[in-house]
Parts: C-alpha cells; structure tokens; sequence
C-alpha cells in the first residue's frame, strides 16, 4: 500500500501507459507475423425429391428447385473443426510445420512437440467456420503466416467436404437402396407363396376357376327356371282345351318333369356337391386367395418401383457442395491489426491510470 502511494503521477503514467505501449510497440514491430486469411463461401445442396416422383409434372417443374440442406451444412461445419480432418490436411499439407515455423512470434505461433488436443484447438483458432442461419451459407476463413498456405489449405479443406458431402450423401443412397432390395425379396416370396396357395386350391379341388363355375351355373340355373315357366304356361294353356290323357299334355309334362329335375340337379351342385363342399363357398374362398395374390403382386410392382427409384438415386448425387466463394489467395495481412491494438491498449492503459489516481487519491484523503 505505502509503495503505491509512493508512485508519484509521473511514475503512474510511466508503469501504466509507457511501459505497455513501449512494450506492445516492440512485439508488433520485431516480434509480431503478419497472418494472412483466405476466405471462402460454401452451401451444401440436396436434390429435389420430387425429381424421382410418381408425378412426372411436378418433377420437371421442381427438377431445377435445390433446396439447401441446412443440417447438412451444420454437419460440414462441425467435420471442417474435426480431428480426422485435421490429421488428413497435416499429411497432405504438413499443417503443424507450418505453424511452427514462425518462431520469432511468441504468442501465434504453434510450439514444437505440443500433443493432438493442443494443435487441435490451435487449427481451430486459425480455421474459423461461421455459419448464415438466413441464407444458409458457410464461411471458412482461414489464417496462414504465408498468403499461398493459407489458400492452400482453404482449397484443401473445400477439396475434403466435398469428398465428405458425397460420402455420406453415396451411403445414405446405398442404405436406402439396400431397405428397397430387402423389401423387394419379401415382396416377391410372398407373392410366390400366395400363388402356390392358389394352384394348391385349383389342385385340391379340381376347379380352375370357382367364381366362373358359380357364375355358369347361376346363369344356368336362372335358365332352366326361365324354361321351367315357359312350360308351366304352355302346359297350363294346352289343358284348357286338351284333355289330361292326351299326347300333347304328356309330353308338355314330361318336358316340364325332365327340366324340374335338371334343375334340382343344378340346384344341388351349386350347394353341396359330391365331396361336401358348396360351390359358393368355394367360390367364396378362391377369391379370398386371388384377392391376396393380387394385393401380393401390387406389393411386389411398389417394392419394384422402389428398388429402381433407389438406384437411380444411388446413381446421381444426392447431396452436392456448392461453392458460392472459392478460397482466395489474400495479397494484405489482416492480422495482426498493429494500430487498432495499440489504440485500443492506450485507451486501457489511461482507464486504469485514471482508476488508479483515483484510488491513491481516495486513500490519501481518508489517511489525512
């Protein structure tokens, strides 16, 4: 306390003014590198769904729309500040060399034998990834201590999202398509199956097609009674002046006797049969099997259809990069901003003078 009321306002202005900016003056003339952005512009792109539709009308009209894929781009951004990226650069671009060749900046410059964490986040402070929640857009600005590094590894890095885009837009493609097969294959054993329970019946029962048998032996039923009245009048018209032992009204009954039982005969085969089972039910249980062999076969040309769509998906890409912004070769340095740090570090420096005037001031009085 009594040393810093022994500082007189000279000394103050000295400690708190002259030495910083002295100090600062000196790192930013011999010591500090001049950092060098190269700026860059991407979205990630998806292709329109509607592309591969059933609608043919609405896809040529949507075929054009490329909707971005925000969570997509958010993904890239997160891939961009990823270890494995960072491990593939520094092989094809000797990244922690380069950082650590400026060895007279102190403070920017990356230290030898620092571990994988470290030169991590170092990477990430000199790769920064903003993200336009408006327009969907991702910037990546990144520093190098020389302008042609530092595009370098911009281009590098567009070079690998545009290989992790595909990646996982190829897989999702081959996922689907692999469901797609999956349900083809069930498709078509069920489809398989409800056939043979088909042949089985037609089999079993020695019918090819029970409705057509219903449907002829109704319609031949429905005769033989429009036949059976014909007579009946006949019959009833010739008594009226025919007597009943004549030849004519014998014949007029024996025709009417022989229809009757034709149609007692047909009448029994449509309800019970020799082997017990009624033709209608029959009939009844065919179409059940030709109604599941039909939804069996429906099912079966949906999955078709959907294998096809899948590979045609599979075929095309998916999801694409689209660079907005290509990584430019900077020709100024924007870091570090000597006179803007020495400003704002002159402003600091006269606050906490003045604060500490204040509070020896203040001291002073209260002593006294």
């Amino acid at each position: 306390m009594n040393q810093l009321l022994a500082l007189n306002p000279r000394r103050l202005k000295l400690l708190l003014i002259a030495v910083p900016l002295l100090l600062a003056a000196l790192y930013y003339t011999l010591l500090a590198a001049d950092r060098y952005v190269s700026e860059s512009i991407v979205t990630v792109r998806q292709a329109s769904q509607d592309a591969g539709g059933s609608v043919p009308g609405v896809a040529m009209l949507l075929g054009g729309v490329n909707p971005p894929a925000r969570d997509d781009t958010l993904y890239l951004r997160q891939y961009i500040h990823s270890l494995a990226l960072l491990n593939r650069l520094d092989v094809e671009l000797d990244v922690r060399g380069h950082y650590e060749a400026e060895t007279a900046d102190p403070l920017y410059r990356l230290y030898d034998g620092v571990s994988q964490e470290w030169f991590l986040e170092y990477y990430r402070n000199r790769v920064e990834v903003t993200f336009d929640d408006l327009s969907g857009l991702l910037t990546v600005r990144v520093q190098g201590f020389k302008p042609v590094f530092a595009q370098a590894l911009n281009a590098a890095i567009m070079e690998e999202s545009e290989r992790f885009v595909n990646g996982f837009s190829q897989r999702m493609a081959r996922e689907q398509m692999g469901f797609a097969e999956t349900e083809l294959k069930g498709a078509a054993e069920r489809l398989q199956e409800a056939k043979s329970q088909v042949l089985a019946f037609q089999t079993k029962n020695k019918l090819l097609d029970p409705l057509t048998q219903a449907e002829a032996s109704s319609a031949l039923t429905a005769k033989l009674q429009a036949i059976q009245a014909e007579q009946e009048a006949e019959l009833r018209n010739a008594q009226t002046f025919l007597n009943d032992s004549s030849y004519q009204i014998k014949a007029l009954r024996s025709q009417l006797d022989a229809t009757r039982s034709q149609l007692d005969i047909e009448r029994l085969r449509a309800t019970s049969g020799r082997t017990g089972e009624r033709l209608n039910r029959l009939a009844a249980d065919f179409q059940a099997l030709i109604l599941q062999a039909g939804f069996a076969e429906d099912a079966y040309k949906l999955s078709l259809a959907a294998v096809e769509n899948a590979r045609i998906e599979a075929s095309r890409k998916l999801k694409s990069l689209v660079v907005i912004e290509p990584p430019s070769l900077p020709e100024t340095a924007q870091y570090p901003r000597r006179l803007y740090n020495l400003v704002t570090l002159a402003v600091i420096s006269l606050l906490l003078y003045g604060i500490a005037r204040l509070v020896i001031a203040t001291i002073r009085e209260h002593q006294d």
